[in-house]
């Protein structure tokens, strides 16, 4: 989920070619209501948006029951404050901008493999690579 459309259409299409489902949001409001309603195997979330922060969405959710496990990234030029505040938070990976597309989808099939592993024996995790996992985003600044 992204407030910039062209970052949004980057990261959906190097996603899609990996096999992942992604659904996007243009900020940080909206990405809590898509969220609830799809279900992502994985977020990320950039630092800087309109209405609700990516740092205030990932404490959001990890405040939430229904949430609490899900795997969040930062994707963002943040400070090393911003990086501390997110570890805080419970954030588990950190992608700085600009990115490597490659390095996206690295960290993006890590958490998705990390979150099946956790599921284990449930049966509800995600798929891996060439699978058909959810993936959320909110990118941006």
């Amino acid at each position: 989920m992204d407030d910039n459309k062209v970052i949004r259409q980057l990261i959906r299409v190097n996603l899609e070619l990996e096999g992942l489902e992604v659904v996007t949001a243009a900020d940080g409001a909206e990405c809590l209501d898509v969220i609830h309603q799809v279900r992502p195997d994985v977020v990320t979330l950039d630092v800087v948006m309109p209405r609700l922060d990516g740092l205030s969405t990932a404490a959001q959710l990890r405040a939430d029951p229904r949430t609490r496990d899900l795997p969040l990234a930062i994707v963002s030029a943040c400070s090393e404050r911003e990086v501390e505040a997110g570890v805080d938070v419970g954030v588990d990976a950190f992608l700085a901008k600009p990115f490597e597309p490659a390095e996206l989808v690295r960290v993006v099939l890590g958490l998705v493999e990390g979150r099946g592993r956790q599921a284990g024996a449930a049966g509800d995790g995600p798929s891996g690579p060439g699978g058909t996992g959810r993936w959320a985003g909110r990118s941006g600044g």
